[in-house]
């Protein structure tokens, strides 16, 4: 696939469970268009401070600078004159954020999605359902079930908490496969 687009952009999604490597596969995309000499503009919602305020940073601590945006609206202006646009943990933006990767993308730009497709319940999460059948291309990626070893394609909450958002990493989720995935109970 060629990095840059040449009179089209397109969506590419990178989605799966928790530490399955989204964010570390989005850094890798990144930084290839930045060996290319490709201006890129990264972002990231101001929900997601776990590792850094202004950072996307994967869970083995590779990391690009970003700016912080509110909403999906906010990346329209910034990222009109770069060639590559990252966005990272894209189920906490608005459904927003589908018409500005397909705007971004019909201005002849690539743009490349992370995110959690489902949410700790098993259910589709946010926007990223949309996003996944807008993509142009699209990886599901597993992470490793903690329990017996098998591809993981689930997010265990390890916690009581209910609220569908509990932004954090090891000490609240773990990765699962369908075998091991143990429902919350309604």
């Amino acid at each position: 696939m060629n990095i840059t687009p040449r009179e089209s952009g397109w969506i590419e999604v990178i989605c799966g469970g928790m530490f399955s490597g989204k964010t570390e596969e989005l850094i890798r995309r990144l930084r290839r268009a930045q060996i290319a000499k490709l201006k890129v503009a990264i972002f990231k919602p101001r929900i997601d401070t776990r590792y850094s305020n202004d950072h996307i940073v994967s869970h083995n601590q590779l990391k690009l600078q970003s700016h912080v945006v509110d909403a999906a609206e906010d990346i329209l202006p910034l990222g009109r004159e770069a060639d590559v646009i990252g966005i990272d943990e894209a189920q906490f933006f608005d459904t927003g954020i589908v018409e500005a990767c397909k705007t971004l993308a019909n201005l002849h730009k690539r743009v490349i999605v992370a995110g959690l497709d489902t949410d700790y319940k098993g259910q589709p999460f946010g926007p990223m359902p949309e996003l996944m059948c807008e993509a142009d291309f699209l990886d599901k990626l597993q992470a490793i079930c903690v329990v017996c070893g098998n591809p993981a394609s689930y997010t265990q909450r390890i916690t009581q908490d209910t609220g569908q958002i509990l932004v954090g990493e090891s000490d609240f989720y773990e990765a699962r496969c369908r075998n091991c995935y143990e429902p919350p109970e309604n």
